[in-house]
């Protein structure tokens, strides 16, 4: 009889997209790609397809604790990934477990606005992000609209990404990952990875007129997965751009829309 195979185990700590596109079931599935046993803590229920967002309903932070807790309990998590925590008081309630013992690396995708534009942060929530989860991760990775909001200030090409880079880790003390992918003229997707000692440039080639819906979730989901089978960071980083990549470039229809394909190999 042949061994059955022990997956290692990631978990994300984001919201639900009814859409399938992103949030909990686009993490689910790239972990599941990867060969990582994924569980979960739901922080907001969407109402939400393609083409919007029409509601948003939040979990109790102490729900939330509740689902992390349990989890832990039985399925001890290799990696975290957070991505939309929508308020203050579930933002708070995750750091302050965080903090209470030797926990997994953490990846915080500061989801903060969807690509139609609704907004996934309440502007209060903006403060504890920054001031309380930032420093406990282990990696961030805004995109570049996330990134101007960070920092205040516009980022126009290749060069302010890197800068962008080293002024995150320089205020919060993590390493960064600004993505470029919607810098405009540019004709590689460009991201720049800065560890506080060493930075790097991941570049691949566009994949045009494809929706990116669920990339953001996506590409930090891959990059937990392959922390969770025990990858260093820069490794992870790299499989996980090269992992994003292909799901873009090979994507599928899904009724009338574009979707990504994780599971492409």
């Amino acid at each position: 009889m042949k061994a059955r195979q022990n997956w290692p185990v990631a978990l994300t700590i984001a919201g639900s997209d009814s859409g399938g596109g992103a949030g909990i079931q686009a993490d689910l599935k790239t972990f599941a790609a990867l060969g990582v046993h994924g569980v979960s803590a739901i922080t907001c229920l969407t109402a939400q397809n393609p083409r919007g967002v029409f509601g948003v309903q939040a979990a109790s932070a102490v729900m939330v604790r509740q689902q992390i807790e349990a989890v832990f309990d039985s399925l001890r998590p290799l990696a975290i990934k957070t991505g939309m925590l929508f308020s203050a008081s579930i933002i708070s309630e995750v750091v302050r477990w965080y903090r209470g013992g030797k926990r997994p690396p953490l990846i915080v995708d500061p989801v903060m606005v969807a690509t139609s534009g609704a907004r996934l942060l309440q502007p209060a929530a903006l403060r504890a992000l920054r001031e309380s989860l930032f420093p406990l991760a282990t990696l961030i990775t805004p995109n570049l609209a996330e990134a101007e909001l960070l920092l205040g200030r516009r980022l126009p090409d290749e060069e302010s990404l890197r800068g962008a880079a080293r002024d995150l880790h320089q205020r919060h003390g993590c390493a960064a990952l600004v993505k470029g992918g919607h810098l405009r003229g540019a004709r590689d997707a460009v991201d720049i990875l800065f560890d506080g000692r060493t930075e790097w440039l991941l570049s691949a080639p566009f994949v045009r007129r494809i929706s990116t819906h669920g990339t953001g979730c996506t590409f930090s989901a891959a990059i937990a997965a392959h922390l969770a089978r025990g990858c260093e960071l820069p490794e992870a980083v790299a499989q996980a751009k090269k992992f994003i990549t292909q799901a873009i470039a090979q994507s599928i229809r899904a009724g009338r829309h574009d979707v990504l394909n994780p599971f492409w190999n």
